[in-house]
């Protein structure tokens, strides 16, 4: 009897534990599961993480260019050749003039300025030192040498008074009417203000560099008189600005980008003084505006563009070229507005994910090959005349390479083993894509953005030197500055050469801003002829 309870009371006590232990397994597969996930998740960080770094390194610390030189075999790559869409250094072509070519000679610089100097023999020396007898002059042997002269001048405008002798009911006093002056009662010349806003914001030189660089020149001036000036040259400028920005406003293809930019004015609402400037290229306007947002509104308002309305306005269509940020993609939800997305930057996510996964180079530039034969029969189509064979060819060309890279995009989404980081690039390539083979509709404009990220070139080169802008209104100067400046250059026009004529204008107009006719001499699309060359030459000096 004690025996089969000892049994039954054993059975029960290992039939627990068995129960216990089938429990914990199943507590461990769950928690296994879990970690399993978690590993995964981790795994998918890292690698997202490690592609982050490789491209942030690339762009930090690599040339900074989309150009690349033709490489051999990496010792990892086994018998991989070398990429054959990349110019080997070989074949490379050397900077400066090639080998053989005529060459244009020596620069002609008989326009500038002359001095002469007469280097001559001594008298004494002229003469033959055995026999006494002088020696002839038969010629001259000249050189040349380019001196590079900065004056700061004082004018001083004297205006003599004279006094009536007669009692004739006629004006007692005589005198000269004052100088026109760009600003009433300013000290500086319009060629000095032309000046100063090229320094500061063509060539990017901070104000006080410029107060140093004036002070080394012989003029002792304090930046506050020159902040002073900048503020009233704001006002001038403004009818100038507004006008540019109508005509780009209306433009029926518009080339779009921003970069953040630094404004140290504290605004109601925004917690940090990260701001964003932006650029709007169009045919022969270049418009850069700032605002604290970089939302859809910003361009919405440029273009006077309903965003909650479903179409643009009746018999308009806009054609706007640009990256696939998110501004963007809502506007091309609008009907009348038709994306061109950028080849260049879908091509970046290619080349990007070759630097974060060794394993992917060959593929990246089996996809490079395919863009670049893009690009060269873009590149044909647009130099060839229309309706001529060449022209035919590029065009049979062009579609065939956008075939190309429709059909393999198409094949390579089908295949389940590709590499994640392929798929993740091939999923933007295809959302993206009907923005990016709308091209074939419009081969006369590029491929690319690449004219909005060089007109935003000059303001980054600004961004490094001065770090941003002091106040809100040195923002609207800056971007002022560069809208008139930089359609003046789309123009052909010297900057220096337009801003001291457009200044002197306004100072002949009482020192006030120019409008209507006076106006449209200044504005590249209705300007003579005359002022075409006019604003083309280097800048005369301040009239006597």
């Amino acid at each position: 009897m004690l025996v089969a309870v000892r049994q039954s009371s054993g059975e029960e006590r290992w039939k627990a534990e068995a129960e216990r232990l089938a429990v914990e397994v199943e507590r461990l597969t769950a928690q296994e599961a879990l970690d399993r996930a978690e590993i995964a998740d981790l795994k998918g960080m890292v690698a997202a993480l490690s592609e982050r770094v490789a491209t942030l390194a690339k762009l930090l610390f690599a040339k900074k260019t989309e150009k690349q030189k033709k490489k051999g075999p990496d010792p990892g790559d086994g018998d991989e050749g070398p990429d054959s869409s990349l110019p080997t250094d070989d074949t490379k072509r050397r900077r400066g003039q090639k080998p053989g070519s005529k060459g244009h000679g020596r620069r002609d610089y008989s326009d500038l300025e002359t001095e002469e100097h007469v280097h001559d023999v001594p008298p004494d020396v002229r003469v033959c030192p055995k026999c006494g007898t002088y020696y002839e002059r038969f010629g001259e042997e000249t050189s040349e040498q380019i001196d590079w002269r900065v004056r700061i001048v004082r004018i001083v405008h004297r205006r003599p008074t004279y006094r009536r002798k007669c009692h004739c009911p006629v004006p007692g006093v005589l005198v000269a009417t004052v100088p026109p002056k760009p600003i009433p009662k300013g000290l500086f010349t319009a060629l000095f203000l032309a000046r100063l806003l090229v320094e500061k914001y063509v060539l990017g030189r901070p104000l006080e560099r410029i107060v140093t660089a004036l002070g080394a020149d012989g003029l002792d001036v304090a930046k506050g008189s020159l902040v002073g000036t900048l503020k009233a040259l704001c006002a001038l400028l403004a009818p100038l600005d507004q006008a540019i920005r109508a005509r780009n406003a209306s433009a029926g293809h518009l080339h779009v980008d921003e970069t953040s930019w630094r404004v140290f004015e504290a605004v109601a609402g925004k917690a940090n003084n990260r701001w964003w400037l932006w650029t709007f290229v169009g045919p022969d306007t270049v418009v850069f505006l700032f605002d604290p947002t970089r939302s859809t509104k910003v361009v919405a308002d440029h273009l006077g563009i309903d965003v909650g309305a479903s179409s643009l306005a009746e018999e308009r269509h806009l054609l706007i070229s640009s990256d696939f940020y998110t501004v963007y993609q809502s506007l091309a939800g609008i009907d009348g507005v038709d994306p061109l997305w950028c080849w260049a930057h879908i091509r970046r996510y290619f080349i990007r994910a070759s630097d974060a996964h060794k394993d992917l180079k060959a593929w990246a530039n089996a996809w490079l090959e395919r863009i670049s034969a893009l690009y060269v029969a873009h590149r044909a189509l647009r130099v060839s005349e229309a309706g001529s064979a060449e022209h035919v060819q590029a065009e049979d060309d062009f579609a065939a390479a956008l075939v190309t890279i429709d059909t393999a995009r198409h094949v390579e989404m089908a295949d389940a083993s590709l590499h994640p980081a392929a798929s993740k690039v091939l999923a933007t390539l295809d959302h993206e894509w009907e923005g990016l083979a709308r091209h074939e509709s419009f081969p006369e404009l590029d491929l690319d953005n690449n004219a909005a990220e060089r007109a935003l070139r000059n303001p980054v080169v600004v961004r490094k030197n001065c770090y941003g802008s002091g106040s809100a209104w040195a923002a609207a100067l800056a971007a002022r500055v560069w809208t008139i400046t930089a359609t003046a250059e789309r123009a052909g026009w010297k900057p220096l050469t337009y801003l001291c004529a457009y200044l002197d204008a306004c100072a002949g107009n009482g020192g006030r801003p120019l409008a209507g006719k006076a106006l449209d001499r200044f504005l590249p699309w209705t300007a003579k002829g005359a002022d075409h060359e006019r604003f083309k030459a280097p800048p005369a000096g301040p009239a006597p």
